[in-house]
This record gives C-alpha cells, structure tokens and sequence, in this order.
C-alpha cells in the first residue's frame, strides 16, 4: 500500500544536504514509510532513503539479501552507522548503482559487513546487521540521510565518467 512517489535525481538539493532527525512517531510517519516502500518497489529498488523521494527526514527502507542470500526488509529512522574497525575490514569491490542516478553503475568498494542502529516506525529501538549487498544497502542509505550519494565516494574522474552518462542519458533524443 502506499502512494508512489517521484524519486528525485541528482542535483536536486534535497539529495545533497544532511537530512532532520525524526521527532514525532505518527500516523504521518507511518504514511511515508509506506509510501516509501511503494516508491521503491515501483522503481524496483532495494533500499530508499526519504529524501529520495524530496522528504529532507533520516528515514530509510529497506528489502534486499545479504550475503548469504536471505531476504531481509524494513525501515530504519534516525540510523546510526557502526562500521568495523579498520584494520579489520573486509572489502566488498562491487558495483553500486542509486535510484537518484538511475542507469549509472560503478565498482565502489565498501566494508563487508555493517551494523545500523535506529528505530522502527512505532518509535522501538532496532538494530540490522548487514552482510553482502544489505551491508551495503544500509551504508549507502545512511550516506543518503547524511546528504552524500555514492557518485561522491568516486575518484574525480570516475564521478565525472558517471555524471556525463547520466547527462546523455537525459539529453532528449534530436
């Protein structure tokens, strides 16, 4: 259920400044988050943070498998990211790509494993420890809500590489 919202591209500067924390756990709240799952869905992601969909909240949903292919879905508010110690992290080379850049992928290389910190709609503390793709998911959502997106986290030319084929991708066709 839930309303299908626009998912913000690139630019946009919602998507670029760091995002309010939650206050008020309510009807209102529980809309969005439903809304959030369905604009998700429809744009066939696994991860949508609120401010993808132009709502400036520290909210995040979640439905995506992790290293060991079980499928796992929720929502975390007011997240905190606890990422391993350096010296001891394992790192994932794959490919990311973001519903805000859509067609854009590049190799981003990120811990392995990740643990958020947070709280469910109702307002009731949670924890999700992520392996694989949701270890992932839970730091690139979280970079979200702290204004970033994971074009940012590119070498220079490599941004550039993605930003421009983002552009053509755009550009209407003469």
């Amino acid at each position: 259920m839930g309303e299908v919202r626009p998912i913000v591209h690139v630019g946009d500067p919602v998507l670029h400044a760091p995002c309010e924390p939650v206050t008020r756990f309510d009807d209102t709240l529980a809309a969005l988050v439903d809304d959030m799952f369905a604009s998700m869905y429809a744009a066939e992601g696994v991860g949508l943070a609120a401010n993808q969909i132009g709502v400036a909240l520290r909210v995040f949903v979640y439905d995506c498998p992790d290293a060991d292919d079980e499928h796992h879905k929720g929502v975390v508010i007011n997240p905190t990211l606890e990422l391993p110690p350096v010296g001891e992290r394992r790192l994932d080379a794959g490919e990311e790509g973001c519903l805000s850049v859509p067609g854009q992928y590049a190799p981003l290389p990120r811990p392995d494993h990740a643990v958020v910190h947070g709280f469910d709609a109702e307002g009731a503390p949670v924890t999700v420890e992520g392996t694989g793709m949701l270890a992932r998911c839970l730091q690139h959502e979280t970079d979200h809500l702290d204004g970033h997106l994971y074009i940012d986290r590119l070498p220079a030319k490599r941004r550039k590489q993605v930003l421009a084929a983002y552009a053509e991708s755009r550009a209407p066709s003469v």
